[in-house]
């Protein structure tokens, strides 16, 4: 059981005061009779809700993959800049946050949700969750760079990172690797390279634990998870 002002805030009809305002001025019916009562508690699994004219579906979470383009920051909201957040134009929670950050300049698989639970799960060092990463590097990449890697490199302030596993699949004087980490400490994948004098010059992130980018979705695109990446991940 729900407030029933509390049901539309979180399905993103408006803000808890302007939801009361549209309550009060008779737009919510609740099993096809209108209230005007916005603390009358619903059962968001047997009753049906209707704000306008229109049917408001209960989810208690939402699931996105969406794959990041470059100039878009990882955050729910900004003044000035375009989030994430902004681009999931279908979604019907307010609450929705992407699970770790991708720099600005960095592209592909992101989770955008408001399941905590799992953000958690998936970020957290103990858990051991596998995040896999294509880049481009400015320089030579080879066998020393694997060892270093494999052993745990210091990228300043102390830090050194866990042992990660470097493909090299091609090495020239722009190199392109396939990176495996299970940590996300502040642009800890360039940070890296800067460890062992080389520069990333494009980042993108393929796969974090069982869930990987459907390259079907153009930059800026994003889907719902299936059910089946969703019972994987939890």
């Amino acid at each position: 059981m729900i407030r029933l002002d509390k049901f539309l805030a979180d399905m993103n009809v408006g803000t808890r005061s302007e939801v009361k305002k549209h309550i009060w001025q008779g737009q919510v019916k609740v099993d096809g009779v209108v209230v005007k009562n916005p603390e009358i508690k619903i059962d968001v699994h047997t009753q049906h809700v209707c704000y306008a004219g229109r049917d408001v579906v209960y989810r208690a979470f939402e699931y996105y993959m969406l794959n990041k383009p470059a100039g878009v920051i990882s955050a729910t909201t900004d003044s000035k800049e375009k989030t994430v957040v902004d681009l999931i134009e279908t979604k019907m929670r307010k609450d929705l946050f992407p699970v770790g950050r991708l720099d600005k300049d960095t592209e592909g698989l992101l989770l955008i949700t408001n399941d905590g639970e799992l953000a958690h799960r998936l970020l957290s060092p103990k858990k051991h969750v596998d995040k896999v990463y294509y880049a481009k590097i400015d320089g030579s990449v080879n066998e020393e760079d694997q060892k270093l890697f494999a052993e745990g490199v210091l990228i300043g302030e102390g830090e050194v990172t866990k042992p990660a596993r470097l493909e090299i699949l091609s090495s020239d004087v722009v190199s392109e690797i396939q990176l495996t980490i299970q940590e996300g400490k502040f642009h800890q994948v360039k940070r890296m390279f800067e460890a062992v004098g080389k520069k990333v010059i494009y980042l993108k992130r393929l796969s974090m634990g069982t869930l990987k980018l459907d390259e079907g979705l153009a930059l800026g695109e994003y889907r719902m998870l299936t059910q089946e990446e969703l019972d994987k991940l939890c």
